[in-house]
């Protein structure tokens, strides 16, 4: 069994509003509350993080994915958005939407299509940081596959 560690460092000099640092191999980034949190807005915050995790461990996973399935793309992009409830002073992180966006090369076939479509599915639940989060955040996938324009 291998296993892989990885180190954070954080550093908060002051109160709920003030703004901390924090470093991870090649992060570095400040940190303080969202604006839409009553906070100062600085750097970026928690519910990025999760989302920025969630996103790119998705993208990553379905990249290896159609890597090994020899699925040729001119081009995969995604918009991912991460929806944070707040009911009666309780905050909850309630659901993340991936909106990826596959585009094949020209020469692709009804069959790549449909491979990507389910290869996208599968990446979902294959991502380590989605299924870490499983059970607490909800995941929706709404993908887009089509071929490039030849």
């Amino acid at each position: 069994m291998a296993e892989h560690v990885f180190h954070l460092k954080a550093n908060w000099p002051g109160l709920r509003n003030d703004v901390g640092e924090i470093e991870a191999g090649n992060l570095k980034t400040k940190v303080s509350i969202p604006p839409e949190m009553d906070g100062p807005g600085v750097g970026t915050n928690p519910d990025e993080m999760l989302l920025g995790a969630a996103a790119t461990c998705y993208i990553i996973t379905l990249a290896a994915m159609m890597e090994r399935s020899r699925l040729e793309k001119e081009g995969l992009t995604m918009e991912s958005e991460g929806i944070v409830d707040v009911t009666r002073g309780v905050i909850t992180y309630k659901k993340i939407i991936h909106r990826p966006h596959v585009v094949l090369k020209a020469e692709a076939t009804v069959k790549d299509i449909e491979l990507a479509g389910r290869l996208a599915k599968k990446a979902e639940s294959s991502c380590m940081i989605s299924r870490a989060i499983q059970g607490n955040v909800e995941i929706e996938l709404q993908a887009n596959v089509e071929i490039a324009a030849g």
